[in-house]
């Protein structure tokens, strides 16, 4: 499990190596309606492509190795006590929105510059992804229970229409 502690534990070491995170999947549901709601078995973090080694190093310092790698749309760390880390490489436009590469090369998942935005974990602002840019990753797909309760949290904090 990925607990709390352990993901300001993350972004601190992340922070510390200069390097721009942001919080997805659960964890960043969780960062944005500013409460943990549901366990986490692990953090999603999407980073700057250009920045991959210096995030690579940090981690690697913090005990983390790479464990499968599905480049260039993500790839998986683990470290100490099984936590894992789902990294997501971005490449930015000057207008500050990003796209991440996808299995189908024609058809990228497009970051709009206004989706990085603020939550909180533990009353520690952390950077993640808004509520709009998270209803559009949670489609496409038949959902587990937790993909269904992570979106009645964002219908229930923001208001937000959502697939399932």
């Amino acid at each position: 499990m990925m607990t709390a502690a352990d993901v300001l534990s993350v972004l601190t070491v992340l922070r510390a190596a200069a390097v721009d995170v942001w919080v997805g999947g659960g964890w960043g549901i969780d960062a944005l309606v500013g409460e943990q709601t549901r366990e986490h078995r692990d953090l999603d973090l999407m980073h700057r492509e250009d920045q991959e080694q210096a995030v690579g190093a940090a981690l690697g310092a913090a005990g983390f190795a790479e464990t499968l790698d599905r480049r260039p749309v993500r790839f998986v760390v683990t470290g100490p006590h099984g936590r894992e880390i789902d990294l997501h490489p971005l490449v930015f436009a000057s207008d500050g929105s990003a796209v991440q590469a996808s299995l189908d090369p024609h058809r990228p998942f497009v970051y709009p510059a206004p989706c990085f935005v603020t939550g909180t974990i533990r009353g520690t602002a952390v950077p993640c992804l808004s509520a709009e840019q998270q209803v559009y990753f949670h489609q496409g797909y038949e959902p587990a229970d937790r993909d269904r309760h992570d979106m009645a949290q964002l219908r229930r904090v923001f208001g937000v229409a959502t697939h399932f």
